[in-house]
């Protein structure tokens, strides 16, 4: 039998460049031991098809302890538990009611808000660059890429366009990492979701509440929901989905920040994507597999005693996916560690995971990435990265992110 290799999440070298040292325990055995100090060993399966396999295993759940919660009060317990810790038939319960709203097709039909907001977050940008007083340089992280999934969610969802801003705000605090300062956020955000409920029910959204009506109607269809069957939906969990669904909304932010700074830092890959527009879509999920935010995936525990490649997991041990591992698989992938849009879409990347808990939002994802890249492009010629990168990562083992993103337009 192989021995399982140990990754140590603290190592500076993993902080630096995870994707080589995932890459190379993917490299010496299917599965590996991330050692985390004070929380104990977690499984990790390396490779492509053992990732996927496992993401989708009934065998392995989500569950409460799968999350790192923070310290909030009493009165906010009840909404901590949300849909992402939830599995079989509560799960699948919940996620019929919001799904509609995240379809390919409803994505494709919101493009067009989507472009709106771009381009007036674009306005933005020139209008306040006298006051950056930067020779032109402009922190696209902070002024672009944080508060255009803020607008979109929104806007689908229904918050209430003069409750946004503080919105804003909260989503800012959620992409920055979990820490004080979101536990401190959450009260608010507790709030602010049973504000929105409120105002839809009091029919001050603005937004129409029938299916297939106007971007913003998701918070109305719940609460139409509720309102034909209340055994469906309960006040608890209407308000808990408003606010996960909105701050889980935040997931492009790192996206957008990582693909912005990987076109920035390969010529030729960006000379393509200029030259044929019709490139984008492929683009984005090459650059979503190169370097997407998510390293690894949320810890399942296993439901009984599991054997993996030879090893026997036992029930209630942690397991997750090193998604960055399995996303530059050479079993699956030519030339992995190579950035090329022009890659055929072969066997997927599993940036957005696999199974009953593949991301909601891919598909709303997909689009603000390419629609806030084609228009960055479009609008900046010279778009050029005012520092390098690498010099701005977040020294995070989970999630590749930048701590800002600073460029000249």
């Amino acid at each position: 039998m192989t021995p399982v290799p140990e990754v140590d999440l603290t190592d500076p070298e993993v902080l630096r460049d995870p994707f080589t040292a995932y890459g190379r325990a993917r490299e010496r055995a299917p599965l590996a031991r991330l050692l985390i100090p004070g929380l104990g060993p977690i499984w990790a399966l390396t490779r492509h098809d053992g990732a996927r396999t496992m993401l989708a295993d009934a065998r392995f759940e989500l569950t409460a302890d799968s999350f790192m919660r923070p310290q909030v009060p009493d009165d906010c317990l009840p909404y901590m538990r949300t849909m992402s810790e939830m599995s079989g038939p509560e799960h699948a319960r919940l996620r019929q009611l919001v799904a509609p709203a995240f379809t390919p097709r409803r994505a494709a039909e919101f493009r067009p808000r989507i472009e709106a907001l771009v381009e007036a977050l674009l306005d933005d940008l020139l209008d306040d660059l006298p006051a950056q007083g930067d020779g032109g340089r402009v922190d696209l992280l902070r002024h672009f890429a944080r508060p255009l999934p803020m607008d979109v969610i929104c806007a689908l969802v229904g918050i209430p366009e003069q409750d946004r801003p503080r919105w804003r705000e909260w989503g800012a605090t959620v992409a920055a990492g979990a820490g004080q300062d979101f536990a401190r956020a959450i009260p608010g955000i507790m709030a602010g979701a049973a504000d929105a409920v409120a105002a839809a029910r009091a029919g001050h959204s603005g937004h129409s509440d029938k299916p297939g009506g106007v971007p913003g109607e998701l918070l109305g269809e719940l609460v139409r929901v509720q309102a034909e069957d209340g055994d469906r939906l309960s006040d608890t969990e209407i308000v808990t989905l408003v606010w996960h669904l909105v701050i889980a909304g935040q997931t492009p932010t790192n996206l957008i920040a990582n693909a912005v700074a990987a076109l920035l830092s390969h010529p030729a890959q960006l000379a393509a994507v200029r030259a044929d527009p019709a490139l984008m879509p492929g683009a984005v999920e090459e650059l979503i597999r190169w370097c997407g935010p998510t390293l690894l995936a949320i810890p399942r525990h296993a439901r009984q005693d599991v054997e993996l490649h030879g090893v026997t997991v036992p029930e209630g041990a942690k397991v997750t996916a090193l998604i960055a591992a399995a996303n530059r698989d050479p079993r699956v992938f030519d030339d992995p560690d190579r950035l090329e849009v022009t890659r055929a879409p072969g066997a997927g990347h599993l940036g957005f995971a696999h199974g009953p808990h593949f991301c909601l939002g891919a598909s709303l994802a997909r689009v603000q990435t390419q629609v806030a890249i084609a228009a960055l492009l479009r609008r900046f010629p010279g778009l050029a990265l005012a520092v390098p990168a690498d010099e701005l990562r977040a020294p995070d083992p989970g999630t590749w992110r930048l701590t800002a993103l600073p460029v000249t337009l």
